[in-house]
């Protein structure tokens, strides 16, 4: 679906256009050609293939999709993929999207798929900065890749909630198994996060150090603020994923006290049983000459002698604080 065509001279937009117009618009001098797609259908981007001349190998790309973030030039034009990353609702997995740019010398196209939230305010924000829109549609990549990197925040902020949650449940002492499957879901929400933003790292390198596509010369200070904005993401997906591990671990340990302390419980009521057993067991014996049977007192006193043992096993074991 074509979502917005334009076209833009020194830095301001001209007018909206159709398909059938970029072919005279990119004649005009300083100027250049926007185009935004949703979910195209391939005879869309083979329309477009024809007006722009775009390299056949981005294009099944684009078409395709389920590509790793990367960067590829042809000629002195640019493919770019980028992977979106959207909260779903509580519990639910992240959602991710995927976004292909096509940058050339007089036009930038943008292909979103998978992704429920637009680029509108990115063009709405790229217009309302005519003295940067002027550097052409190397603008529009930057303003593209700095919107998606933006929404990576978000989604870490989240899951940072997600997982200092957890560690109050957890140490609140309700250590479950589902606490174990929240934080293993946790850890893979972060590695979808790495998978998308860490690429991304390299993509940016390219575009601000070393050699320079002839494209974006004169933004590499716009795509190295980028690439800082990825590294420092980098680094709190790094801290995550050290907390989950260790949450991990302090969850496993807790279950094992308390595992350790329900086999002390009932290692003492047993012993509570196991005295007056023993006594009972011994007087049990049907010999003819023992001491005590025929007392009197033989009863009571062997029912004294089984109150007080286990009285003096309640008080040790509660100074031991086993019950």
């Amino acid at each position: 679906m074509l979502v917005n065509c334009a076209t833009y001279q020194d830095g301001r937009k001209v007018a909206d256009i159709s398909v059938q117009d970029i072919r005279a618009s990119l004649t005009q001098p300083n100027s250049f050609v926007w185009v935004a797609l949703k979910d195209p259908e391939p005879a869309e981007l083979l329309q477009l293939q024809e007006e722009f001349a775009l390299h056949e190998l981005a294009v099944e790309d684009a078409q395709h999709g389920h590509q790793r973030p990367k960067l590829e030039e042809y000629g002195v034009s640019l493919f770019v993929v980028m992977h979106t990353i959207e909260l779903g609702g509580e519990g639910e997995e992240l959602q991710t999207g995927e976004v292909s740019v096509f940058v050339g010398r007089n036009y930038v196209i943008s292909v979103r798929r998978g992704t429920r939230q637009g680029f509108v305010n990115v063009r709405r924000r790229s217009e309302d900065e005519p003295e940067l829109l002027r550097h052409g549609p190397a603008y529009v990549l930057y303003a593209l890749m700095d919107a998606v990197v933006d929404r990576y925040f978000p989604v870490i902020d989240a899951l940072t909630e997600e997982i200092e949650l957890l560690e109050e449940t957890i140490f609140a002492g309700q250590t479950t198994r589902a606490n174990i499957a929240a934080l293993y879901g946790l850890k893979r929400k972060l590695t979808r996060l790495e998978h998308a933003s860490v690429p991304l790292l390299e993509v940016t390198g390219k575009l601000y150090g070393g050699r320079v596509p002839p494209t974006c010369v004169n933004l590499q200070d716009y795509f190295r603020d980028v690439h800082d904005h990825l590294s420092r993401l980098e680094q709190s997906i790094d801290h995550l994923r050290d907390m989950v591990t260790t949450a991990i671990s302090v969850n496993l340990s807790l279950v094992t006290l308390q595992e350790n302390e329900i086999v002390k419980r009932l290692a003492a009521y047993a012993s509570l049983v196991a005295v007056p057993t023993l006594i009972a067991g011994v007087y049990g014996m049907n010999f003819d000459y023992m001491p005590e049977l025929r007392m009197r007192w033989g009863y009571p006193m062997a029912l004294a002698m089984m109150v007080a043992a286990d009285g003096y096993l309640v008080y040790r074991f509660k100074r031991a604080k086993w019950f």
